[in-house]
């Protein structure tokens, strides 16, 4: 079946509706962990770990080109997007899960609304929001279309977090679909520090 991707036109014209999420709190719309290549569960029930991100997912596994020996990134172990926008690029909720983030909430994800250092409690868990920058890649122009590679990495895009956010754990939880998903403050400048120098399922196949 032939998958129409959605123009620049149609996107920025979606673009106002979109933005129309809470800045200081919203629902978890979905939960998707990468069992493997081409694989996401997503799930109901979702465990969040500061050691390995989100349990039953493969960050731990997955080298990162930003790392000096190609290690997993520990600025970039979750990935979240705006599930307005998800659903503007992407249209069926089916496909969401084919961008390949975690977690798709309803808040705004801007980084004049979560710059680095803020920190989210989402369910049971804490995660912090990095300064990694989450840009949309090969794999997601080949799903959504080269349109929307555009859209997200137009400087209103970039500013605004379309493609979404990277974050990190940083206080064990559950995370449960419908779950509250709100803005719990600033990390302190020590604690930052510290950090960056440190370190019932439903299979959707690209």
């Amino acid at each position: 079946m032939q998958i129409h991707h959605r123009t620049l036109a149609e996107l920025e014209a979606g673009l106002p509706a979109a933005r129309q999420s809470s800045p200081h709190e919203g629902a978890v719309e979905l939960i998707v962990r990468r069992p493997g290549v081409g694989r996401r569960d997503v799930m109901t029930l979702g465990h969040l770990d500061p050691l390995v991100g989100l349990i039953g997912d493969t960050w731990s596994q997955r080298g990162s080109s930003r790392t000096p020996d190609r290690s997993p990134h520990p600025d970039m172990q979750i990935n979240i997007m705006n599930s307005r926008v998800i659903e503007l690029i992407a249209g069926d909720r089916s496909r969401w899960a084919l961008a390949g983030d975690q977690l798709y909430v309803d808040l705004d994800l801007s980084a004049e609304n979560l710059p680095a250092g803020t920190q989210l409690a989402i369910g049971t868990a804490i995660v912090e929001v990095t300064p990694q920058p989450h840009t949309g890649c090969g794999k997601f122009a080949a799903r959504f279309g080269v349109d929307a590679v555009k859209f997200v990495n137009s400087p209103a895009g970039r500013a605004l977090n379309l493609r979404g956010i990277n974050a990190r754990v940083v206080a064990a939880g559950t995370v449960r679909a419908e779950d509250v998903v709100r803005k719990a403050g600033r990390a302190d400048a020590a604690y930052r520090s510290a950090r960056v120098g440190g370190e019932e399922v439903t299979i959707v196949r690209s």
